[in-house]
């Protein structure tokens, strides 16, 4: 079986260097421009508890740029019995920030860390400029007042950085990721590009057509990719049929069974491979809905030299498409398939030149210069573009109704989340069951009632409150297990926000560790 991998020929066969070898099975994930991405990233970190130091592991393996842990804090007992990036007994006292850092920094020596000792409220209060300089701001278990400060701040200025706000209280933990507009190319859509049989090029339309089927050779038969097989035969079927493709029941069988009996031996995978997708030939292409609800994007109807290159490239793809044959332009990405190594290569090149063409006419409704790497980039990945809309953190909070809904459509998620909200609302160290049931309830409309499940989700808390007292932890103490299963959760988000890849979480994503399951809210 022949794959794109193997005989893509434009492959340089050169050695890796070091830095590709290190990052080489993550970047089989998100490639060099995520890894770009990555290590241009500017990170802060508010806190150097057990949770934020699990994620920035995740963070700093994987290469981002700088991170900054920002922590006025000096190590007590506790953490040094809860956070794997403290030395034990020899780091207590000193300063959380700075030895974070310095194990940290261990891990990725290409990795820039800096331990800030000051004190967030007061950065808050003298120095808010302080947080442009940053990609991203994460931070966990922030009081409440101070996380409503940070995040109204950064949600004030959408050139701001994008914030993570963490929030766990034992096994249970949540987070959301706040920010305005978030644009993705490259969405790894499961969605495969089509292969346009139902539309060939003409290339491609006269490659089939060139070839004697009855009088091939044996072997040269077994070899033809089923592409060149369905082309064929549709051309074949639509010269009897008025230009139509089969369109009822009856006559999609039929156009199967005249597939298979194309074949001279019984033996023949390609051809039975080409009956399974036939289905390609009565499935016209088109622009994906999703794809042309993009183009209504209020973004597009005030373009302007300044505007972000995705809406630039955006407005192209809808200038592209009204031209025939109204798709989306051709990329030279095939599926792997049956057929010899000669049979792959010269219908890969004809479907590389085709998308070369087809490029050169998207670059030609360009309003402004976008560099090519940029280009390559969106019009190959031109079936799966995401643009996302955010919310500020803890609007969700301020719509009872909204609440309310998500009690209705996911009571389990929403009850965690009932739950460490309250917990973040009653100002008492000790709080009692009932007084977090009251901050629940208030949250929700009147006459609303809780879901069944806030019982369970606040007797967690309250658990862990009771532990608290007898060993002086806080409320929302780290759990080890708990940190690391977050920090891994969290550091996957923020790799999908700052590469701008793959589809990041909409919403609060809730865990629960005591039942071992994760949901949205």
């Amino acid at each position: 079986m022949a794959t794109s991998e193997a005989m893509d020929m434009t492959a340089a066969e050169v050695a890796p260097d070091s830095k590709t070898r290190r990052y080489d099975r993550q970047l089989r994930l998100w490639a060099a421009s995520g890894q770009s991405a990555l290590e241009n990233s500017r990170l802060l970190v508010i806190s150097a508890s057990a949770t934020s130091t699990s994620v920035l592991k995740n963070l700093v393996l994987p290469g981002i740029g700088h991170f900054t842990i920002l922590d006025p804090a000096t190590v007590t007992p506790r953490d040094a019995g809860n956070n794997f990036f403290l030395e034990g007994q020899s780091s207590i006292g000193k300063s959380r920030a700075e030895e974070a850092v310095r194990l940290l920094a261990e891990l990725n020596e290409g990795v820039e860390g800096k331990a800030d000792t000051s004190s967030l409220e007061q950065i808050l209060d003298n120095n808010p400029g302080y947080f442009a300089s940053f990609t991203l701001v994460i931070a966990h278990n922030l009081e409440s007042k101070l996380l409503e400060r940070l995040s109204t701040l950064l949600w004030a200025d959408d050139t701001l950085p994008i914030l993570v706000a963490v929030n766990s209280a034992g096994f249970l933990g949540e987070f959301h990721i706040q920010f305005h507009e978030h644009t993705i190319v490259d969405s790894h859509s499961e969605t495969a590009p089509s292969l346009r049989i139902d539309k060939a090029f003409p290339a491609l339309a006269d490659y089939a057509a060139s070839l004697d089927f009855k009088n091939m050779d044996p072997t040269d038969h077994t070899h033809v990719p089923y592409v060149i097989i369905l082309v064929r035969a549709l051309a074949d079927w639509k010269a009897t049929h008025d230009g139509k493709s089969p369109q009822t029941t009856a006559e999609k069988k039929q156009f199967k069974e005249g597939v298979l009996a194309m074949k001279i031996k019984i033996d023949e995978e390609n051809f039975d491979e080409a009956e399974a997708q036939a289905y390609r030939c009565w499935t016209e292409t088109r622009v994906p809905s999703e794809i042309t609800a993009l183009f209504q994007d209020p973004q597009l109807s005030n373009l302007s030299p300044t505007s972000p290159p995705f809406f630039h490239l955006l407005d192209a793809l809808r200038k592209f498409t009204l031209q025939p044959p109204h798709t989306l332009p051709l990329t030279s990405t095939l599926p792997d398939m049956k057929a010899n190594t000669a049979s792959y290569i010269h219908l890969q090149k004809l479907y590389k030149t085709r998308a070369e063409e087809e490029k050169a006419t998207f670059k030609s409704v360009l309003a402004v210069p976008i560099d090519d790497a940029t280009v390559d980039t969106f019009v190959k990945n031109a079936h799966g573009l995401k643009v996302l809309r955010g919310k500020r953190y803890g609007s969700l909070n301020t719509n009872p109704a909204a609440l309310a809904s998500a009690v209705a459509s996911s009571p389990k998620a929403t009850a965690i989340h009932l739950a460490i909200s309250a917990l973040a609302a009653v100002s008492s160290p000790q709080p009692t069951v009932e007084a977090l049931t009251a901050a629940a309830q208030a949250l929700l409309p009147p006459g609303s009632e809780l879901p069944e499940e806030f019982s369970d989700a606040v007797g967690e808390v309250f658990v862990l409150i009771i532990l608290t007292c007898l060993s002086a932890r806080s409320p929302n103490a780290d759990l080890p297990n708990s940190a690391a299963f977050l920090g891994g959760l969290v550091a996957q988000e923020v790799i999908k926000m700052i590469t701008k890849q793959y589809v990041p979480i909409d919403g609060y994503c809730v865990v629960d560790l005591v039942e071992t399951w994760t949901g949205m809210v």
